[in-house]
């Protein structure tokens, strides 16, 4: 059993290999996934404004085993971390332009429900069990334990259009903060 809510100081860092060269500019597509309130999300119909949506591959539970060899993974641990960082910077991101956050990784909709109430999360997670998103835009994943994850990036999506992406990530756990700098230095009245 690991410490969620620490990150280990030798973490390997992913490199840029170029699998999100291609989305900026991108239609948000028409997946519909469901959030932790019961909802259906449509990502094509997020309404104007910015939508942050920080994927990642699985957040662990404190009585439960990573998968094996996680730490060795670059950009695969960190999930809880990430997610807090987001919870703590809510309400900087929504007041620097973000009118919706979400988490989005392959994990049904129970699981993610549970790490919104023991992480007292702000915002909705999304469930893509089938990979649906990885499908339609091409994003990166990698094989853990007989899984097929997401790898860890964010998309803007702003007025149905991916405006940035963030890939690769790291420190997971200071993300949210990156995401605030940039949505700080390219305000959307521009």
């Amino acid at each position: 059993m690991s410490n969620l809510y620490e990150l280990p100081a030798d973490l390997p860092v992913p490199e840029d290999d170029g699998a999100a060269d291609h989305l900026p500019g991108r239609r948000a597509p028409h997946v519909e996934l469901l959030g932790t309130a019961g909802e259906s999300v449509a990502l094509d119909a997020l309404g104007s404004g910015r939508s942050v949506i920080y994927i990642y591959p699985l957040t662990g539970r404190p009585d439960g085993d990573l998968p094996q060899g996680w730490n060795d993974i670059p950009g695969a641990r960190g999930c809880t971390t990430e997610a807090c960082d987001f919870r703590d910077h809510h309400g900087e991101l929504v007041a620097a332009g973000a009118v919706r956050v979400f988490g989005l990784s392959s994990q049904d909709d129970e699981y993610q429900r549970e790490v919104v109430e023991r992480l007292h999360l702000p915002f909705a997670m999304l469930s893509d069990l089938g990979l649906r998103l990885a499908d339609e835009l091409n994003l990166p994943t990698f094989e853990a334990d007989g899984m097929t994850l997401y790898r860890r990036l964010t998309l803007i999506i702003r007025n149905g259009v991916i405006e940035h992406v963030f890939y690769p990530v790291f420190p997971p756990n200071e993300h949210a903060q990156q995401v605030l700098a940039w949505l700080r230095e390219n305000p959307a009245d521009r």
